[in-house]
């Protein structure tokens, strides 16, 4: 079920949009932290949150704590995973992030937090684009992959 990479990546990665794209994800969730709550009051915005925290630690536990990688760079010696949650959507990760920062800003909605939300969503998008483009280069059988999965919504998108 896994691909080993056989040597170099055959696209280089750009490591200056690499790191941005790390930097807006990471500031826009400091940014929504430090505009209110972050433990949400309501049951179903709480089950929200705690079903981001499943599927996370999922996504971990399946492709191994030492293997993850901040930026969306394909390290060298990586596998391609398809297993665990990565069987029904490709980036799991950022889906848990979405998930949980959307249960953060209805807990306490304000145009501000909807702002932040709105950036750090185009931020994931780009920078799972860009991913995508990096782990096709690397794994011949990604571009299979992306036919039998989703991005971030299975069954959707």
């Amino acid at each position: 079920m896994s691909e080993p990479v056989t040597s170099e990546p055959a696209v280089r990665p750009n490591l200056l949009k690499s790191y941005a794209l790390v930097i807006v994800q990471f500031g826009a969730l400091i940014a929504l932290a430090l505009t209110g709550p972050i433990v949400a009051r309501h049951p179903l915005l709480l089950a929200m949150e705690i079903a981001a925290l499943a599927l996370a630690a999922w996504a971990l536990l399946t492709v191994r704590i030492h293997n993850v990688n901040v930026t969306p760079d394909v390290r060298q010696g990586s596998q391609l995973v398809r297993e665990g949650p990565f069987r029904w959507i490709r980036h799991p990760m950022y889906a848990s992030i979405l998930l949980g920062a959307l249960a953060v800003v209805l807990n306490e909605a304000m145009p501000l937090r909807w702002l932040i939300y709105a950036l750090l969503v185009v931020n994931l998008l780009v920078k799972l684009t860009y991913e995508e483009r990096l782990l096709v280069a690397a794994f011949p059988l990604y571009a299979d992959y992306q036919k039998t999965s989703k991005r971030l919504l299975p069954f959707i998108y």
